[in-house]
């Protein structure tokens, strides 16, 4: 690969480095992305994950949601790339990760500082009275799983038509902000607010290293260093 020397040396002494991914990371996990080749949108419709569709038909939308989301992410494995930036986390070369992915594969990795941009698979929250209840504690198996109170049970990652969670939004901010290199890996950067980050942290003097099989939004406009490899290949190869 072209210039990874000069990458790594970037990586390996950076003072705030920070890694932004996408659903593309997670593919070689076995997880499928929401567009392109085999992306879950070529197979459903998107409808089920609007907000207003979940509101209005909720046992209809947790029928889909089964299907897409819970029958096999959860059981999904990190790969190499997942535990090369957990690595990097524990080595001090990263202080932290800002991913689109609901799936938690990055803290099953061993990353500690993982910001959900998008929220999560593996909490549920009550409709009615706002409790939060763990994935594992939440009965799937009913039509319309619901909280004791009765309350419908909603997945904590995002909707269509709902905002970011601000937390999550501010300490993601903060990170571009700050990071002098970020390594991006597996997003096509089209979905906002998300794909503002790279651009946060470009407009702050940041290097940017992106890995993708294919080109991206940011590819021609902010990258410094493009490997366009899979994930797992650069971040064995960075060993």
């Amino acid at each position: 690969m072209e210039h990874f020397n000069e990458a790594v040396s970037l990586i390996k002494h950076a003072s705030y480095g920070v890694a932004f991914t996408g659903a593309g990371i997670s593919v070689e996990s076995g997880i499928a992305p929401f567009t392109g080749v085999g992306g879950l949108w070529n197979q459903y419709d998107p409808k089920y994950i609007e907000i207003n569709f979940f509101e209005a038909h909720p046992q209809e939308s947790w029928r889909e949601m089964k299907k897409i989301f819970f029958n096999d992410m959860h059981d999904a494995k990190p790969n190499a790339a997942h535990i090369g930036l957990a690595d990097l986390e524990k080595k001090g070369c990263l202080k932290g990760v800002i991913t689109q992915n609901i799936d938690g594969l990055h803290q099953k990795a061993g990353s500690k500082n993982v910001q959900e941009f998008h929220g999560t698979i593996y909490t549920l929250s009550c409709v009615r009275c706002g409790k939060k209840i763990p994935l594992a504690s939440a009965d799937l198996s009913n039509d319309l799983p619901c909280c004791a109170c009765g309350g419908v049970l909603k997945p904590d990652f995002v909707f269509y038509g709902e905002g970011i969670p601000s937390t999550a939004y501010q300490n993601s901010l903060e990170m571009a902000q700050n990071c002098d290199v970020m390594i991006i890996v597996g997003t096509a950067g089209q979905v906002m607010p998300a794909c503002s980050m790279p651009l946060v942290a470009k407009q702050f003097g940041a290097k940017i290293i992106e890995v993708n099989p294919q080109p991206s939004a940011f590819t021609d406009t902010i990258t410094d260093y493009y490997f366009p490899v899979k994930a797992t290949a650069f971040f064995n190869a960075l060993k």
